[in-house]
């Protein structure tokens, strides 16, 4: 049997990341959480990720910020983006890299859209 699939969840609220560790949990996911983009770096884990979690706006670097670093490091994990008020500029380029949920978001749709990150 394979383990579950890593999804390292970043965000700097952490009632929205104690809520996603137990939806993720449930959904039969193996959850991380960062508080920032620069703890996310900072962790010798960033490779074991199997997908991101990953909100948009944050104090210090954004999500689509990660994004653009990790892939200038040559590090190429699935993204899910989230945000609950991100400026609709940033949205469309979160969009252009992968998929954007709009907080709050469903169990359901939480699933579907890590399931699709994930088989690209």
């Amino acid at each position: 049997m394979h383990s579950p699939p890593t999804i390292a969840i970043i965000d700097d609220d952490q009632s929205v990341r104690e809520s996603l560790i137990d939806l993720l949990e449930v959904l039969g996911f193996s959850p991380t959480s960062y508080e920032s983009a620069i703890d996310f770096l900072a962790s010798a884990s960033e490779s074991d990720a199997d997908c991101l979690l990953l909100d948009i706006s944050m104090p210090g670097m954004n999500g689509v910020e990660l994004n653009a670093e990790l892939k200038s490091r040559s590090i190429a994990i699935p993204v899910v983006f989230m945000t609950g008020h991100a400026q609709e500029a940033i949205i469309s380029e979160a969009k252009s890299a992968g998929t954007c949920l709009f907080k709050p978001f469903g169990g359901q749709e939480l699933k579907a859209a890590i399931e699709d990150a994930i088989s690209d």
